[in-house]
């Protein structure tokens, strides 16, 4: 039998500002044990509060540069002047250890990964509507008026793109959204690969040889 590469599942969670993603995110890696939120590489400043490879890995940007020349991203972006990227080497490492990683990002960013890892695991998280998404912005009171628009704008953009995921969350009650994402994570980790990557010697010893391509 041949064992996958990864023991462990990649687990993208997609969603427009004000959907609830960070929340819900959260509440999982509350909720279920062996599974870690993937950090990003940034060359923006530290704001206060934040740590160095907690909230993200800061780098200088000829360090970033160096870092994508030599593909150890599996996506990057510049925001605002400032680079992002996402740690090729790190995620492979602790999926190949047995962990469950999960990344939140924006769906052009979750396309190129899914490109580079078919076998991850893509949520979206969506609004019950655009007059609710509006409206927990505003509650939020972070943004002006005009930053808000332009996040509903963006957020149609999103939406479009959502049949891209292999799931959808609809997060109008917290509590069904947050058993419902930690009900994907518990199915990705009953994936056949996953199981037999994880317990290969009894895999073996019962037979249960995977499928022929």
């Amino acid at each position: 039998m041949s064992v996958p590469a990864f023991r462990g599942s990649l687990l993208i969670v997609v969603a427009p500002s004000g959907a609830g993603k960070t929340s819900l995110v959260r509440h999982l890696l509350g909720a279920r044990t062996g599974i870690r939120l993937s950090v990003s590489c940034t060359t923006r400043a530290p704001r206060p509060g934040e740590q160095d490879g907690i909230d993200y890995v800061f780098v200088t940007q000829a360090e970033f540069e160096r870092k994508k020349d030599a593909g150890e991203f599996l996506e990057w972006a510049r925001v605002h002047g400032n680079f992002y990227g996402t740690s090729r080497p790190w995620i492979e490492a602790q999926m190949q250890a047995g962990e469950d990683i999960i990344l939140e990002i924006d769906w052009q960013g979750a396309a190129q990964i899914r490109r580079l890892i078919p076998e991850s695991v893509s949520v979206f998280i969506a609004p019950p509507s655009l007059v609710t998404l509006r409206e927990r912005l505003v509650a939020r009171g972070q943004d002006s008026r005009e930053v808000i628009e332009r996040r509903i704008e963006a957020a149609r953009t999103e939406l479009e793109h959502a049949a891209e995921c292999q799931y959808v969350i609809i997060n109008q009650d917290f509590a069904l959204a947050a058993q419902a994402l930690c009900g994907v994570l518990d199915a990705s980790r009953c994936r056949f690969a996953q199981q037999a990557s994880r317990h290969a010697a009894l895999f073996e010893s019962l037979g249960m040889a995977a499928a022929p391509r």
